[in-house]
């Protein structure tokens, strides 16, 4: 049996540990805030080429022994999985891109998808959708897809819940791609061509997928007024590499220009 005093000190021992602050939040647990809101009071976040720097892109991390690697490409990604919110423990902090939390705003946490970026959110269970601007990093919870904060949860009608179902689909935002300040490592692109016609992109970029077993993907941007889609080969992070994948182009018939940062 324990003595009295060694039991005391570790009952005391646990309540501390469940009472204490946390060193960055004040608050222990998280909760909803104080003030209640509608799903009216939601505004969708407004998708802008947004430049992504460094800040909340290093790649890889690693966050309680998993190494996550963040999408040097995100055009395109839709996935479904489990949504969970946070709250008012964060609300005032910085997000990983620096940006301060506000719990009232449509904003989410992602592990891989670049910061910022944007994504529509569905709850699968309702068909009720919310446009974020993804900020953060998280959750770390190998069951969740993402972490949206309190309000984006309210406008899709899980905040009581706690979790729903969703899909997350990235709104791709034309010349963003003009705006990467190479968060990722010393990366190159290779600009194949530009088409007025998505479908004619796409199928470029199906043949140059085929053909060189490196990463291509569709660009949309805005050029005097006309929106344009650019067939970009890449990232390529291995000068020799680079040479030789614009060699094989070359020899294949197409025109891969100049690398592009």
């Amino acid at each position: 049996m324990m003595p009295a005093r060694a039991a005391f000190l570790v009952v005391a021992l646990a309540l501390a540990a469940c009472t204490t602050p946390d060193s960055r939040y004040a608050l222990r647990h998280d909760s909803a805030p104080l003030r209640a809101i509608s799903a009216a009071d939601v505004a969708d976040a407004v998708p802008r080429p947004d430049p992504i720097l460094a800040a909340g892109n290093r790649s890889p991390y690693t966050v309680n022994g998993a190494t996550y690697e963040i999408l040097a490409d995100a055009s395109g990604y839709r996935e479904r999985g489990i949504a969970s919110w946070y709250g008012a423990k964060f609300d005032g902090f910085a997000t990983s891109n620096g940006e301060i939390f506000d719990v009232y705003k449509a904003s989410a946490a992602h592990r891989t998808l670049p910061i910022p970026s944007y994504a529509r959110v569905t709850n699968l269970h309702n068909n009720l959708s919310v446009v974020v601007r993804i900020n953060d990093r998280g959750p770390f919870h190998a069951d969740r897809l993402i972490d949206l904060s309190y309000g984006a949860a309210v406008k899709l009608g899980f905040a009581e819940a706690g979790t729903a179902p969703v899909e997350v689909a990235v709104i791709d935002v034309a010349g963003i791609d003009d705006r990467r300040n190479v968060p990722l490592g010393d990366y190159r692109y290779l600009q194949i061509g530009a088409f007025g016609q998505e479908q004619s992109a796409r199928r470029l970029q199906g043949e140059l997928a085929a053909l060189t077993g490196t990463p291509v993907f569709v660009a949309p941007v805005q050029a005097g007024g006309t929106l344009l889609y650019r067939v970009r080969l890449g990232p390529v992070d291995d000068p020799a590499h680079l040479r030789a994948l614009q060699a094989q182009l070359h020899a294949s018939g197409y025109d891969p220009g100049q690398p592009l940062p």
